[in-house]
Order: structure tokens, then sequence, then C-alpha cells
């Protein structure tokens, strides 16, 4: 019944931003990159919404977010599908296939994400109240589900269990895999990794001492933590911290942040704005790699966090603090020990990486110690009550930080001749190194893209042609229709003795073939039909002479013409069952070669 109440309170306080009629998926249906701000899937609460965010130009993931906006400078995202590898901003989509499958297609047709799960039964997508997007069958079976895949941030009743980790963005604008870790370790403890570009170590729970110091305790194998909606978060480790707003219903979230700290976020509503109501590691410059090899770590509660290069070194990356500095000098080391210097740096210390030990030992033994290793870039000297001065010669100067209640003395081996000095150093706030880099996706075709657009320009081609070829027959005919004038016809006339009438003549004389011709002027056959006049004309004597034209003049065969004329009036008989077949014809016409011979 709380719970309810609860809801139903975050339901009246929480912004709806999220326009969207989908409640769920089934199987054959999709989301469009292209309709991202329409294919949205949101909880039956209106606090989440599971669709594709722009993380970058032309770069796409489909993730969850809070229902407050749906931009991605603003959008809180809790959950990615597909971080490392975003889509094309064209054609690709989210599809629930027909084998239960829920795939993440690229606008090249390429799988980038998938859920590898299979049902022959139907199946359904759909975005739970506490932000877990569930795929179920229709027997309510949990197929698939976003809270066993975590990214950087863990809701409220989602735990962090011994095949779950939490995995940091590269940076505030970068949301690909950053370099720090949130698990359970192989003792069952809870810890934070620093897993960098060459190197990785733990740094917390802090290596000061056990993990029974640190309030922790291995035997519990259990390996699960929990944020609960209250704002408690407790482990099998036997860890356990309460928010500053313990007990208040706000909507939460905790999250790996890419400088490596965990923090949990509760939501005002009355300024609309996330704020920080606990963070686990108070010292920011005790986090590893923050600042890059070869540099220092300054924290400030005012000014927040700086980094700076030690002397003799240069920022290796601007744009990334992760890379530390490089040296701007080359230290030779030919078994020369007046080639080197050693610059004393007080108040900063080195965690790590230390390639000898001496305990109890002088300055100039530990001077020496350095010189005769090549890979040596300086010593930790500092004195202990119980042990005296210890000399550490370090390999690597990493996790370099300042501070005033440290006693030891760092000294860094430099070129001798070279003027550096302490002071001699880059210092700017690392906050104001976060990674710019843009993430883009472009579209990549596949051969068989290749192919079809080949395929497309053949055809269009083609098709050119066939319209040029149209157009030229069309006008070749309107010339010819026009050259067909009274000067060829008079020609034409002279050589044959007969009128020619061409094929536009004669489709405008019969209206488009609608209406018979073969009438003729005169007196004698005005009214009637061309073969009713020759009829009537064949029952006279002389009647072959009156139908043949007199251009033919007498150079002709009386015998031959009547019976062509015959056999014509037989083949053009109204009746049809009367008309000779054309074998008749034939055996008429060779019946009489005789009599025409």
């Amino acid at each position: 019944m709380a719970l309810s109440i609860s809801l139903f309170f975050l339901l009246l306080l929480f912004p709806l931003k999220c326009v969207s009629s989908l409640s769920l998926m089934t199987k054959g249906s999709s989301l469009s990159v292209e309709k991202h701000a329409e294919d949205v899937i949101v909880s039956r609460n209106q606090m989440f919404c599971a669709g594709f965010v722009e993380v970058g130009e032309n770069a796409y993931s489909f993730a969850i977010w809070f229902n407050e906006s749906h931009t991605h400078n603003t959008t809180t995202v809790v959950w990615m599908a597909n971080r490392e590898q975003p889509v094309n901003g064209k054609l690709s989509k989210l599809s629930l296939l027909n084998s239960g499958n829920l795939v993440l297609l690229d606008a090249s047709q390429i799988t980038t994400w998938s859920s590898n799960t299979a049902s022959h039964t139907q199946v359904k997508l759909h975005l739970q109240n506490d932000g877990n997007l569930v795929l179920s069958d229709s027997k309510g079976t949990t197929l698939w589900q976003s809270f066993d895949f975590p990214t950087d941030t863990l809701l409220p009743g989602q735990p962090l269990t011994r095949y779950t980790q939490l995995v940091s963005s590269r940076s505030e604008s970068n949301r690909s895999s950053g370099f720090y870790k949130l698990l359970f370790d192989d003792d069952n403890v809870l810890r934070l990794i620093y897993d960098g570009l060459d190197v990785s170590s733990t740094y917390w729970p802090p290596n000061t001492g056990t993990i029974w110091q640190a309030g922790r305790v291995n035997y519990n194998s259990s390996r699960i933590a929990v944020l609960n909606s209250l704002g408690s978060f407790t482990s099998s480790d036997n860890y356990l911290f309460f928010t500053n707003d313990y007990g208040s219903v706000v909507p939460r979230r905790l999250k790996l942040d890419c400088d490596g700290n965990v923090r949990v976020y509760s939501r005002s509503e009355a300024l609309k704005q996330w704020y920080v109501s606990r963070q686990v590691i108070n010292d920011a410059c005790s986090i590893h790699g923050i600042c890059g090899v070869n540099s220092a770590c300054d924290y400030d509660p005012e000014r927040g966090r700086s980094c700076s290069c030690l002397p003799g070194y240069k920022v290796k990356n601007h744009s990334d603090w992760s890379y530390g500095c490089e040296p701007v000098f080359d230290l030779t080391c030919d078994g020369n020990e007046s080639m080197s210097t050693f610059l004393e740096m007080q108040g900063i210390e080195f965690f790590g990486y230390d390639h000898n030990y001496a305990q109890n030992s002088t300055y100039m033994n530990c001077v020496n110690l350095c010189l005769r290793d090549c890979d040596c870039k300086g010593f930790q000297y500092r004195f202990d009550l119980d042990q005296g001065f210890d000399c550490y010669t370090k390999l690597d100067l990493r996790n370099g930080r300042r501070s005033p209640s440290f006693t030891g003395t760092i000294y860094l081996r430099l070129p001798n001749g070279n003027n550096f000095s302490k002071e001699e150093s880059v210092t700017v706030a690392a906050d104001d190194h976060v990674c710019s880099v843009v993430l883009h996706r472009d579209y990549v075709t596949k051969p068989a893209n290749r192919f079809l657009r080949f395929c497309l320009w053949l055809a269009t081609a083609v098709g050119a042609l066939e319209l040029v070829c149209f157009l030229m027959i069309w006008g070749f005919l309107i010339r010819s229709r026009q050259k067909s004038g009274a000067d060829q016809q008079g020609y034409h006339l002279a050589a044959v003795g007969f009128r020619k009438y061409s094929y536009w003549e004669l489709k405008e004389a019969t209206k488009g073939f609608t209406e018979e011709i073969g009438r003729v002027d005169g007196t004698d056959a005005h009214d009637g039909r061309l073969v009713t006049w020759v009829r009537e004309k064949k029952r006279r004597n002389s009647w072959l002479e009156e139908i043949l034209d007199p251009a033919i003049g007498t150079n002709y065969d009386m015998n031959q013409m009547e019976i062509l004329t015959k056999v014509a009036l037989d083949c053009v008989e109204e009746d049809q069952d009367v008309r000779p077949t054309m074998k008749q014809v034939v055996e008429f016409l060779q019946s009489h070669e005789s009599d025409a011979l």
C-alpha cells in the first residue's frame, strides 16, 4: 500500500516528456531511429522511456532514460544497449523478430546488438515501472531483462551481482565504456577498479590496511548489493550507507561516474534537477588514473580537482588528462651516474609501482639505488617512526597527489644540466579536460548493396536510353508526316498513275478508322460501294474496259484480268461462308492458268 502511494505521488511530481502510444512490442514490430521522437516505449507509470537517444553526430544508441527530456545533452540515461557501437541515424531499427530475438540493426542491416533469445510462443517487450526493460513469453517467463546487463547505473531494486558490473562512461559527452569498474572481486569484496590504457589497479577500499580495517567481510559468497527506493545501499560484504535524504520518496539512481567516483543522485522536483545525495569517495585525488602518468592531482573543496604535470614534463593530450604527461627531455642510461640529477618535491605522494624497497636507508643509498636502475624515474623517501627512513624507487610516476599531511618527499630523476624547478609545471582543472570526442556513425555498405546500386544505375541508364529512342522515333514520324505533301504525291502519281494515301490521311479520312471508305465520285457509282459498282459493271459486255485505269492502256491480257477480278469479288463477299479459302483461291488460279496462257 505504501509503495502504491509513493508511486502515486511520483506520478504527480514527475514531468512527462515522452509522448507515445507504445506500451510494448510484439513479434514482427520495430522501432525506427528516424522516428525516434515517436517510436518510444513508455512505462505504465510514465516514469521511464525506452528508445533511440542521440549520442553523437549521426550516432544513436537504444537506451532507457528518465522521462524528462530527449536531447543527448540533458537526457538522464540509465541503461544503454550499444554504447560501444552506435548506429546510423538513417535506416537503423530495433526489431523483435518472429524467432523471439530482439536485435538492433544498423543502416547496413548489420546486427550491432542482440538479446540472444528465442521463443516459439508469443513474446512481448515492455518497460516496467521500475525502469526494467523485460522480454517475456506468453507464460510470463522472463527471457531477457535490462536489469541483468547494467551499464553505469543502478536503479532502486536493481541488484549488482557476481555476474554483473558497472562500467563508467569515457566522459560526460562520450558514453562509450570508460576506465572505471564497480564489481565484486574474487574475494567477495565490492571494489572499485581502474582499468586504464596500459595499467590496472584497485583504489577502493583503500589499500592502507586489511579489508577488516575497512569494515568489510569476505566470507559471504552471495555477492549482491542493492540500493532501495528509500536511499539505503547494502552489500553482502557488510558495506552500508544511507543517502542524505534517506526516507524521502524521490526518484534515485546510483551511478559510477566517468571520474571513477560512485554517487547517488536524487531528483528535486522543486528545482527540476538532480543533486548528489551520497558520494562514496570524498578525496577525489585518491582515485587512480584521474590525472594520468607523470602528473599530480590536487583537490580543493572550493576549486575542485586540478591536475599538473611534474617539472620536466608536458601535457600529452590537451583534451584528455587520462593520457597524463610526457617528458621533454631524453634521459640516457650509459652507466654514467653524473648524467642524472634529482629534484626534490615535498608533499607529493605516488602510490604503487615501486621497483625496490630499502628499509632504514640513507639518502645517498637511495640515490645510488635509483641511478643503478635505468628504468628508475625517481624515488620516494619518507620517515617512519618504527622503521626510520624508507626508500621506494619508482618505475612509473602514477597516482600522484598533493597533500599537506603527507610527510614524505619525492625526488624526480632528471638529466643533469637542465634548469627544471619545482614551480615549473602545467596546472589545469581536470574538470576542464573532459574528453570532447564526438561519436559518429557512417553508413557502411555491404557488397550486396554495391551490386544493387549498380543494377539501379544500369536500369536508370537503359530507361533513359529508351526514352531518347522513343523521342527520336516520334520526331521522325512527325517529320515524315509533314514531308508527305503535294510534291511527293505528284511524283508518285506521275510514276504509277495512282493516288498514294498516307497512314495519317487514311486515319483522318475514316475518323480514326470508325467509318468506311471506297465510295467513288461519278454519276454511275456515287451512291454505291466500290464492290457494288464493279458488280454492276460486270453485267455489261464492256465492263472490264470501264473499270480498268486508262493509264494502263491496252497492254494487258483480258482473260487474266477477268479471272483476277472474279477472285477479288469472291474474296470480298459479305457472307463469310461464301468467301473462298486461300487454298481454294490457289487451286482456282492454277486451274485457269492454262486458260490465261
